[in-house]
C-alpha cells in the first residue's frame, strides 16, 4: 500500500497523485494540512528519507519568520507539528521507502 502526504492545492502533489492513479496504484491519501502531523509520522518520514533538511519548505514565509536548523531533526519535528504547511510535498511512502514527488516521476522509483 502506498501512502501519500498530499496537498490538493499543490500542482506537483496533484500531478503525483494522477501519476499513481494512472498506474492503478491504491494510495492512502493523508491531507496533512487538515489533519496535522504527529511527531511519529515526521520521525518516520525523516528516517525513510535519511535527512531532515529534505522535508522542509524553506521558501515559505513561516520558515523565514521562524527560522530553525533544518539539519536538526528535533527542531524540524517541532516546527512541522506546529506548522504542517512547512512539510515538503508530496511525500510518497511504500513499505520502508519514501520519495518526494518533485518531480512527480520520482514516485516511479517505488514501483
Amino acid at each position: 500500500m502506498f501512502k501519500m502526504y498530499h496537498n490538493p492545492r499543490c500542482s506537483k502533489s496533484r500531478q503525483t497523485l494522477a501519476l499513481l492513479e494512472e498506474k492503478n496504484i491504491d494510495v492512502q491519501i493523508i491531507e496533512y494540512l487538515n489533519d496535522g502531523l504527529s511527531k511519529g509520522e515526521i520521525e518516520n518520514i525523516i528516517n525513510l528519507l535519511g535527512e531532515s533538511s529534505l522535508i522542509v519548505r524553506i521558501k515559505e514565509d513561516e520558515y523565514k519568520q521562524n527560522k530553525f536548523d533544518i539539519n536538526n531533526s528535533n527542531e524540524v519535528i517541532a516546527a512541522l507539528v506546529k506548522t504542517p504547511k512547512l512539510l515538503e510535498r508530496p511525500i510518497v511512502i511504500k513499505d520502508n521507502q519514501a520519495v518526494i514527488g518533485r518531480p512527480p516521476k520520482n514516485v516511479l522509483n517505488l514501483l
